[in-house]
């Protein structure tokens, strides 16, 4: 067994790693020249990178997963750090990108939307849940009833790398929740088909789609994913805290979640206005 192999084999067995980042591992180490790049070699790779048209957040995936093996291979324990003298990649600057997100009247529209049938009603359900957790689409696809906690106003959420964290949810979400879960077992999915079966990402988000062009708009970009922009840049203006946020995410650091604080200039306008020290003279 290479050195590669057996980095990828101790984050499996050692550190209980996820099949997806397991996968994620073997992608991105494949792009190494050999087991103990020089510091020249290692550059010469991400040019190659860039020169194939990667994007910077692609190359940084790679730097990040290459120094990890870098840092093991060195044979140090600790954190990697300025005491750490083992070839390591900078990471490329990326380009700050608005992340896209519902409308007011889009919100508005999705919310009061009056669904008709089982399967509709089941569709509203969930874009209300993501809406209102801010969860990734994984993460709500794999709810189960046993998992809402409708006294509290809680939910279960399995996140990356089998991370749970309990997330509060309103009033209202409850109703919905209650309607639609009453006669359901535990163990049933919350957003499970007619057959019981799981609800799969795809076909959710051809039916959002779908959804958002019967009301009269054309869906975002990344459209499962803009709930949680949505979410993020809602909790923000409405005066929540970027550590909260981070917790309600499931992110594992700060600098994650400030890639969701993107506010826009009105908001920006509006907090000046109350903030200005020559405003009260």
């Amino acid at each position: 067994m290479n050195r590669i192999e057996q980095f990828i084999t101790e984050r499996q067995y050692l550190q209980n790693a996820t099949p997806r980042t397991i996968e994620s591992y073997h992608y991105c180490l494949k792009f190494l020249p050999n087991e103990n790049p020089s510091q020249t070699e290692l550059h010469e790779m991400i040019l190659a990178l860039r020169q194939n048209g990667r994007k910077e957040t692609g190359v940084n995936v790679v730097i990040r997963t290459v120094n990890g093996y870098l840092h093991w291979a060195s044979g140090n324990d600790g954190r990697c750090g300025a005491g750490c003298h083992h070839p390591k990649l900078k990471k490329l600057k990326e380009p700050t990108v608005i992340m896209p997100t519902f409308t007011a009247a889009q919100i508005k529209a999705l919310v009061t939307y009056r669904p008709k049938g089982e399967y509709r009603a089941r569709l509203h359900l969930l874009v209300l849940f993501l809406l209102d957790t801010g969860c990734r689409i994984s993460e709500a696809l794999g709810v189960r009833v046993a998992d809402v906690d409708l006294d509290n106003l809680l939910v279960k959420l399995d996140g990356k790398g089998r991370k749970q964290r309990i997330v509060p949810f309103s009033v209202e979400l409850r109703r919905q929740l209650y309607r639609a879960l009453q006669k359901s077992q535990p163990q049933t999915l919350v957003f499970a088909t007619s057959v019981g079966a799981g609800m799969q990402k795809d076909n959710a988000l051809r039916a959002v789609k779908a959804l958002c062009r019967e009301l009269g708009f054309e869906p975002p970009a990344r459209t499962l994913h803009s709930f949680r922009h949505t979410f993020a840049l809602n909790y923000l203006r409405r005066g929540g805290s970027t550590f909260h946020l981070q917790k309600s995410l499931g992110h594992s650091t700060l600098e994650m979640t400030r890639r969701y604080a993107n506010l826009t200039t009105d908001d920006l306008t509006a907090v000046h206005s109350r903030i200005s020290l020559l405003h009260s003279m």
